[in-house]
C-alpha cells in the first residue's frame, strides 16, 4: 500500500526514476480498487453493460490518470528510455505488448540521464 500512496504523493512528477516495485504495486492496487468500484457501480445500477464502465469507477479512473502516466514515465526513465515511449500504448495490440516488455525490465545500474538509481538509494 505504501507504493500506491507514494505514487499518489508524486501526483504529477514526470521527472526522476521509479523502481519496478513502485510501478507494479501501484498497478496491482489500482486494478483491485477499480474492480471493487465496478462492483459498487453494478450494485448502484450505474454500470453501463455495453462499455463495462460505471460512474464511480469512471471518476476514480479519471482521478488516477495523471499519477498513472507519471509513474509509467518514471519507470521508463529507470530503464533509460524517454517518457514519450508511453505513447506506444496508443498503437493497437502490439504497442501495449512492447510497453509491458519495457516496464518489466530491470533498472539501469548506476545513474542515468534521468537521475540516480532508486534501487541503490534504498539499499
Amino acid at each position: 500500500m505504501n507504493w500506491y500512496l507514494e505514487v499518489l504523493k508524486k501526483y504529477a512528477v514526470f521527472t526522476g526514476r521509479a523502481h519496478r516495485k513502485e510501478y507494479w504495486y501501484y498497478f496491482l492496487i489500482n486494478f483491485l480498487i477499480i474492480t471493487a468500484l465496478l462492483l459498487v457501480d453494478n450494485m448502484l445500477g450505474t454500470l453501463d453493460k455495453e462499455t463495462g464502465v460505471g460512474l464511480v469507477s469512471s471518476l476514480y479512473m479519471l482521478a488516477v490518470l495523471l499519477p498513472g502516466l507519471a509513474v509509467a514515465v518514471r519507470r521508463l526513465h529507470d530503464i533509460g528510455r524517454s517518457g514519450w515511449w508511453v505513447l506506444l500504448s496508443l498503437i493497437p495490440i502490439i504497442g501495449p505488448i512492447i510497453l509491458i516488455f519495457f516496464l518489466i525490465q530491470d533498472s539501469m545500474p548506476g545513474d542515468n540521464a534521468y537521475g540516480p538509481n532508486p534501487k541503490e538509494a534504498t539499499a
